[in-house]
This record gives structure tokens, sequence and C-alpha cells, in this order.
């Protein structure tokens, strides 16, 4: 409980630096789960290139997982924590039990439909004769394994909520570490390809799953789920999915947006350009992991201090949120323009896909470092429970931008292929922008 306090009283430097720094590094390695796995595929000698693309085409239905997980965490750990603010710790476990269930009840759905609908998702995202063995072995493999992804990415937000910032790295870490060993195993040592990979990952969460379960059920979680409470309360639920559909729409469009891109990217420049996309789409995450991970440690301070009426101490923690984000975007920007081959080179050693590649990325990643305006602000409408702005916000971006601008700039330039790449900057000045203006106009008026 002492932890949870210290969300109110703890020195904001000293506090977003030990909440921020665990859930960066778990982001971080969280990461792994998606890159360790094409790194390995992408080197496979004689079908790595063909591998790579197939694998990049699963990424539409592995964000439509992870949408689904987080809109319950994202919606019910801020709920939380301002219930822990108010000195409400049963309101808090009704909530953690409530969302358990939904957890359940979605990955059992999301199983069936799209171990049944892979084949026809895959053709049409872009899957050409070549490519489509490698994605559906590796889909149905990861599908069959949706309850342990659903279960690590919703709950473990709850811990981090209570302020065990480390317990919550450690249950990615674990995953992770298990996931890098077996990797290299099964894919070379077993032969298994694609297959391995999979299984790989599959096997990572479930000890990461038993890992968070273990503790939330424990005397050491301040809140924990009983088997009693776990259940679909809607009275519980509806404002957890109100506050984390915001997070569902931000996620989720990242797989609209990847079906955008690939389908453009495979009618203006076939496999190869959408080759080059699953390079890019994977060094994104190391671009955006982190800079959640930040948010995702600022998100229980400001949330606690927000149910504590603490309204400097809001404001002290987004402007700190705002800064760290920021200089980690700009850092990564300066990689993405001087030395992007050796990002590239990390997935393939197909010296014609890198050399492809690398113009399109530093087209791609041009404004990359005004995220950090777009995610800060965003995530501190969510951090505030402002649920309805939080969901446009989310959609800003992706779905009244950036995906009308895939699909209308190659009608009136010349490069279709850098057309389609083109879309990305342009989108991120203008939503980091107007997210910006609206979080700063808004915020006087919300901590009143």
């Amino acid at each position: 409980m002492n932890q949870t306090n210290a969300l109110g009283t703890e020195k904001m430097g000293h506090l977003l630096f030990r909440l921020a720094m665990p859930a960066v590094i778990a982001q971080i390695i969280n990461l792994l789960y998606n890159i360790v796995d094409r790194i390995y595929i992408g080197h496979i000698a004689g079908i790595g290139t063909a591998a790579l693309t197939g694998v990049g085409l699963f990424m539409p239905i592995l964000m439509l997982i992870n949408s689904f997980a987080s809109m319950i965490g994202a919606g019910g750990a801020p709920l939380a924590s301002m219930a822990l603010g108010r000195k409400d710790q049963k309101h808090a476990q009704k909530i953690l039990s409530a969302s358990l269930a939904a957890l359940l009840v979605l990955a059992i759905i999301l199983t069936v439909v799209l171990f049944a609908g892979a084949p026809v998702l895959l053709r049409f995202f872009g899957a050409s004769d070549t490519t489509l063995p490698y994605a559906l072995t590796y889909s149905r493999i990861y599908i069959i394994g949706t309850i342990t992804v659903m279960l690590v990415m919703g709950l473990n937000p709850f811990i981090s909520a209570q302020g065990y910032a480390k317990t919550a790295m450690l249950s990615t870490v674990i995953g992770a570490v298990i996931n890098i060993a077996l990797d290299p195993l099964l894919i070379f040592t077993f032969h298994m390809g694609v297959a391995g990979a999979a299984a790989a990952t599959v096997i990572s969460q479930v000890v990461s799953m038993i890992w968070i379960l273990h503790f939330l059920g424990s005397e050491k979680s301040v809140i924990r789920f009983h088997k009693k409470e776990v259940r679909l309360d809607m009275r519980i639920l509806k404002p957890v999915v109100g506050l984390g559909v915001s997070t569902f729409v931000m996620i989720s469009t990242e797989s609209l947006l990847s079906i955008a891109f690939n389908r453009s990217l495979s009618i203006y420049g076939g496999d190869i350009a959408v080759g080059a996309m699953t390079i890019i789409t994977s060094i994104v995450s190391l671009l955006s992991m982190p800079l959640q991970g930040i948010c995702q440690g600022g998100q229980p301070i400001i949330s606690y201090n927000y149910g504590a009426h603490h309204s400097d101490r809001v404001k002290e923690a987004v402007r700190l949120m705002l800064i760290v984000n920021l200089i980690w975007s700009s850092l990564f920007w300066v990689l993405m323009m001087f030395f992007p081959s050796v990002s590239a080179s990390l997935f393939t050693n197909d010296a014609g896909l890198i050399g492809y590649a690398v113009p399109l990325m530093r087209i791609y990643f041009a404004l990359c470092f005004s995220n950090a305006f777009q995610i800060t602000c965003q995530q501190g409408f969510v951090a505030l429970g402002q649920a309805k702005i939080s969901l446009f916000m989310a959609c800003l971006r992706k779905l009244i931008l950036l995906i009308p601008l895939i699909l209308l700039l190659p009608l009136f330039l010349p490069d279709k292929v850098i057309a389609v790449f083109l879309a990305e900057p342009i989108a991120d000045a203008l939503a980091a922008f107007i997210t910006a203006a609206a979080f700063f106009h808004r915020l006087p008026a919300l901590l009143k």
C-alpha cells in the first residue's frame, strides 16, 4: 500500500523515472516478441524474404488481438488507480475481476473467428501465392495462443496501476527471455521455420500469463481478483470499455492502417514494397513502444492525483512526460535520417530489399518526432478519464488523416509508392498539432 500512496506524495521526477523506466524496459522487451521472430525469419536460408513478407501480413490480425486486450487494460487500470486515489480499494478489486472475465470471453470469441477466417483475411491483406503459406502457418499457431496474449496485455496494466512498475516489467521480461531462447532452437535446430517462431511466442506468453495471474491473486497485490467476482458485470465494464475504447481504436486502426499500406503497396510496388513496409512497421515499434512505456509509467501518477484532486502534480507529470517523450522521439529521428540501413539490415540480408527500403524509411520517418506531442496528449486524456475526446484523438491520426492520405496521394503524385509513404509524415504533423492544442486548451478546465 505504501507503493500506491507514493503516487500522491513522492517527488515527481523520481516517481516518474521509477514508474516509467520499468514500463519502458517492459515495452522494449515486449517489442522483442514482435521483432525477434522477424529477425530470425528474415535470415532463414532460401525463403527468408518471402517468409518475412508473409509474417508481416499477419500484423493486422496481431493488432486486432492486442487492441481488444488493451481496451480492457487501458480502460480498467486508470479507473482502478482513481479508485485507489479515493481510498476505495473494494471498487478497484471489482474492476479487476470484471476485466478478467471480459478478457476471457473476448479471447474465446477471437480465437474461433480468427482461426476460421485467417485464409480469407490474409488474402485480403495482400498475400500472394508465394507468401500465403508462411503467413497462414504463423497466423494459426499464434491465434491458438490468443487467450494468453489477451490476459498478459489486459491484466499487466493493473499491476502498474498500483505502483508496482518493476513487477509489471518482470511479467514481460520473463516471457521475452524465454521467447529469445526458444526462437533459434525451434526455427533452426528443430527446423520448424515459421511455425517454430510462432510456437516460441505462444510458449513465452503462457509463462508470462501464469506469472501475472499468480501475482494478482496473491496478498502482495493491493487489488486482487476473486473467483466469485470474476463475471461480466456490465455496471463495472461499461465505464471500463468507455474509457478503453480510445486505446482500442488507436491500436486496432494499426490493423486498418497495415491493410491500407499493404494493399496499396502490393498494387503499386509488389512483394518488394510490402517487404519494405514489413521492415518499417517493425522499426516503428522502436519509436512507439518506449513512448507508450513512458505514458504507461505516467498514467497511474496522473490518474491517482486527479482522483485525489492534486492539480499541480497532474500538470507536473504531464510536463515531464512530454519532455521525455520529445527527447526520445528526436533521438529516434536522428537514427532514421542518418543510419537507416543499419536498422533495415537487422531484418534481412537481402541487399536489394535494403536498398529499396532505405529511401522510403527516410520519407516515412521525416516528422516522427511530432509523435511525442500526439501520444502524450492523447494518453493524457485517457489518464484523466476523458473517454470521448480521447476516442476522437485516437481516430484522428490514422482513420481521419493517414488512411485517406494513403489512398488519395497516389492519385496526384507520379511515383505511387513514394506517395503512399509520404502520407505518414503529413498525418504525423497534423495530428500532433491538433491533439496538443486541444489537450492544453482543456486541461485547466478539467483540473478545476
